[in-house]
């Protein structure tokens, strides 16, 4: 999965879908914590601001919930709104 930076889509909304996507098929389960920012920023060729949108999409959407100090995580389904 790759970002188009030519898309009309924000590059924020399209690693929001890839994550979520992710999350969806179980690639990465519950509890299971996101790869770091630093991580996501060099995989997907963007900068931090981009990379923080895209986990508070999924964090609105609560797929995912931040701890502070220990990372972003995934959120168990039946814990989901």
């Amino acid at each position: 999965m790759s970002l188009d930076h030519y898309s009309d889509q924000p590059v924020y909304l399209q690693l929001a879908g890839i994550l979520r996507q992710i999350i969806l098929s179980g690639k990465i389960g519950p509890r299971q914590p996101l790869p770091s920012g630093r991580t996501l920023e060099q995989e997907y060729g963007v900068a931090g601001g981009t990379v923080e949108k895209a986990v508070g999409v999924l964090r609105d959407e609560g797929l995912v919930r931040t701890v502070p100090g220990r990372g972003v995580y995934v959120v168990p389904e039946a814990e989901r709104p």
